[in-house]
């Protein structure tokens, strides 16, 4: 009995072992896989999400791939993402990367380079937000989105958009004085947004900040003291929204949608949330707002700094093929780019999206505009640089330090770190 107990038991065994193994056998081996692409809130509640179930759809046999929101503004995400990085985890496998971040995380060794992809990348992509994604010749990021800053006004206040800045203030109180609301409103507290807001006042007088090939400061005294002046008065007169040393961007978005303000300076983003077919409900606004080119001091031209993000590879990816391929999904796809253009009104990345949306006019502005986007210095030392630029540009225009000693110190760090690489 009990030897044939054993018998039995044994076939059994064999049996469920066979069963296990032809299961195994015919599952694909990818649709274990979960890949997790960290992003910001913002996007992950958005057009990361929609992105992911478009995969995720036209992909039912794996990889999965999951989206992990980061908290907080950009600065808090990125070092999040460097904590994570610098303890070479695995927590995130592809990597949503500002624009700016793209030097620092490829010298410090977290990304998986990407020049396999580059033939297919290059010959799609508009080559100003390609250049982002490119750090000592190799490609380590693949972009998805762009910005350009724009000027946003009350198109139920004013025809014509104003072309210099002088302009601008001038109009902007009279109607301000007019209906009891701000002339201008934008993001004016001590982060990498005050950063930008000044490089655009800066290339808009003519100046630079560094030399071409980065290597050296090229900040003169004249357009560096005319954009700080600039900040200053405008602070001082009013014509910044109450409040503007504190904004961030969603802060002078409700601002202006809310009907606070004459114009605002922000992204191509804010769009579809304010004047767009699916607005936010709590949009004063809709079917009032204009669009433009920002302003310059001599009103020719335009001289917006150039934004957007770029989808990157963890170098401790579990699974970086995986994460590969996803990643050139993100950045080559029609559909996903035509997605977050005409639901999130972000600039696209692909040439052909341009074409194929000639009518909508975000693209048209954004096709004009782009051509003429500075990106900041894709440095690895990028983000300290920036902090001093905040901090002397925040004393300089809130009138805690007088405008031309702030550019003589910003031009000596600006010195220290670069006769220092």
């Amino acid at each position: 009995m009990n030897t044939t107990r054993s018998l039995r038991l044994c076939a059994l065994l064999c049996v469920l072992t066979m069963v296990t193994i032809g299961c195994a056998t015919t599952t694909p081996p990818s649709a274990a896989v979960e890949l997790v692409w960290a992003t910001g809130k913002f996007s992950a509640d958005g057009s990361a999400r929609e992105i992911v179930a478009l995969w995720n759809e036209q992909h039912p046999d794996g990889p999965r791939v999951r989206v992990e929101a980061l908290l907080g503004g950009a600065d808090e995400q990125r070092q999040l993402l460097a904590v994570e990085m610098n303890a070479g985890l695995s927590t995130f496998d592809v990597l949503d990367l500002d624009v700016i971040w793209t030097g620092e995380f490829a010298e410090q060794g977290w990304l998986l380079d990407l020049d396999d992809l580059r033939p297919e990348i290059e010959a799609v992509t508009l080559p100003t937000p390609l250049s982002t994604a490119v750090w000592n010749d190799t490609l380590w990021a693949a972009p998805y989105t762009t910005e350009a800053g724009l000027l946003y006004y009350r198109a139920d206040l004013i025809s014509t958009p104003p072309t210099s800045w002088s302009e601008l203030a001038k109009i902007g109180k009279r109607i301000a004085a007019q209906q009891g609301i701000a002339p201008l409103v934008a993001d004016g507290k001590q982060y990498e947004g005050l950063t930008v807001q000044y490089l655009e006042y800066l290339w808009g007088a003519g100046g630079k900040l560094l030399s071409t090939d980065n290597r050296s400061v090229a900040l003169e005294q004249d357009p560096a003291q005319q954009a700080a002046e600039f900040m200053r008065t405008a602070y001082q007169n009013s014509i910044y929204a109450p409040g503007f040393d504190t904004m961030d961007l969603e802060d002078a978005q409700d601002t202006f949608q809310s009907g606070g303000a004459v114009f605002m300076r922000s992204w191509p983003y804010a769009f579809q949330k304010m004047n767009g077919p699916d607005p936010d409900p709590f949009s004063d606004v809709v079917g009032k707002v204009g669009i433009a080119p920002l302003p310059t001091f001599d009103g020719n031209g335009t001289t917006p700094a150039l934004g957007g993000h770029n989808v990157a590879v963890s170098r401790y990816s579990d699974n970086p093929d995986d994460a590969v391929e996803f990643v050139e999904f993100v950045a080559t796809s029609p559909d996903v780019q035509r997605m977050i253009a005409q639901r999130y009104s972000l600039a696209p990345t692909l040439r052909s999206t341009y074409e194929d949306l000639a009518d909508d006019p975000m693209m048209t502005l954004l096709a004009r505009v782009l051509p003429h986007a500075r990106p900041r210095p894709p440095s690895p030392e990028w983000p300290s640089l920036s902090e001093e630029i905040q901090q002397q540009v925040f004393t300089a225009y809130t009138g805690k330090q007088d405008p031309a000693q702030a550019v003589n110190d910003l031009r000596s760090v600006l010195a220290s770190t670069t006769e220092s690489r």
